[in-house]
């Protein structure tokens, strides 16, 4: 069975010479992003992206950066998308409301357009916390940031490929429920 399981398991290479990428940066707490950014543009370039092949687009604050990526994977050709920001706590909800908000727009964008975006936004209580996430105590998470899109990109490569090998449906497997049909208390489909 350890056998079948390696067989089927699908991951992403480490590889990035022939993706391109976008990177997606807010301007606000620029202290933090820019240090995050320097890490994402280290990690491409360890891993083989050149940099004719890296796009950087800056955008005012976290909020505005599901819109950048989005039309960034409108456009084509980039093979993901990186999305950096810093959102650090106040003394109001704002906070919770753009935090919320940065993440289900990137996650959105990255369903509509099927371009993988990595979530790089810092969310922290206190400034300190954001400095040791951007290089001083809790490693460079821009630099992780990095890694993951070239392991994404290569990944969502092999999944849209025509020779993905198919399951074959074994008897007894679930089938497609028919239009119109509904599930049964039992989990069957009945007209």
């Amino acid at each position: 069975m350890a056998d079948r399981l390696e067989q089927e398991l699908r991951q992403g290479a480490w590889s990035a010479g022939d993706l391109r990428f976008g990177i997606v940066v807010s301007r606000f707490n620029s202290f933090i992003t820019e240090r995050l950014l320097a890490g994402a543009l280290d990690s491409l370039a360890r891993s083989g992206a050149p940099s004719d092949r890296i796009d950087v687009v800056r955008v005012p604050g976290s909020f505005e950066i599901p819109l950048a990526a989005k039309k960034m994977a409108a456009v084509g050709g980039y093979d993901a998308i990186v999305c950096i920001g810093c959102i650090l706590r106040g003394d109001t909800q704002h906070f919770e409301h753009i935090a919320t908000e940065a993440a289900r727009g990137v996650q959105l964008a990255q369903l509509d357009t099927g371009v993988p975006m990595i979530f790089c936004v810092l969310t922290c209580d206190t400034l300190e916390q954001a400095i040791d996430r951007a290089g001083v105590k809790s490693g460079n998470k821009g630099a992780e940031a990095g890694l993951a899109a070239v392991e994404m990109a290569n990944l969502a490569r092999q999944l849209a490929s025509p020779s993905l090998p198919r399951r074959p449906e074994a008897s007894g497997s679930p089938r497609r429920a028919e239009a119109g049909s509904r599930p049964t208390s039992r989990g069957r489909r009945r007209r």
